[in-house]
């Protein structure tokens, strides 16, 4: 797939698109912060390096978001080259997601310590396992209509976070309920590899509209 491909709608529908794709981006960075200070503090309350870890995952994903405002800044709406760069950042910022995440959980696996109960995070991962997809889906529309594959990217990003919280509500309630500390890090091994293919798809430019 070209790395980005210009859409036929008129001037007006691709700016009322370009709004929405960036109100999308905003609206999802204040969520990450928001997530980042509950999963990190109560990561730190349960001596959770998974919790912690998912905490830094929405930063990572804060930054994808932040990729898709620079993007449709009104200097480079329209610019292929913009749309280029901007994948690139989004890949990248996939295989960063990939090794953090893979990295904490390996330390998990082997560490000598784990982590205690915490429902705080059990209610957290509870909460952005149904709601991000729905922001991911939004943004999917929104990244098809306007031919931009780094919108679509970056979407998956979300649908990662959806999948990490589900990992990280398995692990955390196993945990809690009978004590399979290492569910967790399992998961999110799973969960580090989709986000290493995702990032290479997105740095090859086969992102957009693949799925609908």
């Amino acid at each position: 797939m070209a790395a980005a491909i210009e859409t036929l709608a008129p001037a007006h529908e691709r700016a009322l698109l370009v709004r929405r794709a960036r109100f999308l981006a905003w609206g999802g960075n204040a969520w990450h912060f928001v997530e980042f200070a509950i999963a990190v503090a109560a990561g730190i309350a349960a001596s959770s390096i998974a919790l912690i870890g998912f905490g830094f995952d929405s930063l990572i994903e804060s930054l994808a978001g932040f990729i898709i405002v620079w993007r449709f800044a009104v200097r480079r709406r329209d610019s292929e080259a913009a749309e280029r760069r901007a994948q690139q950042l989004v890949a990248v910022s996939f295989f960063i997601l990939a090794a953090y995440v893979g990295v904490e959980s390996l330390r998990t696996f082997f560490g000598a310590h784990h982590p205690e109960t915490s429902w705080v995070g059990i209610g957290l991962a509870a909460f952005t396992a149904p709601t991000m997809p729905l922001l991911a889906r939004a943004k999917q529309r929104v990244g098809h209509a306007l031919g931009s594959s780094a919108t679509v990217g970056e979407a998956q990003q979300n649908m990662i976070c959806a999948y990490l919280s589900v990992a990280l509500l398995v692990g955390l309630g196993a945990n809690a309920l009978v004590g399979w500390w290492w569910a967790d890090p399992a998961a999110a091994l799973v969960i580090a590899a989709v986000a290493f293919r995702e990032g290479r798809e997105s740095w090859r430019g086969e992102a957009c509209c693949d799925t609908c």
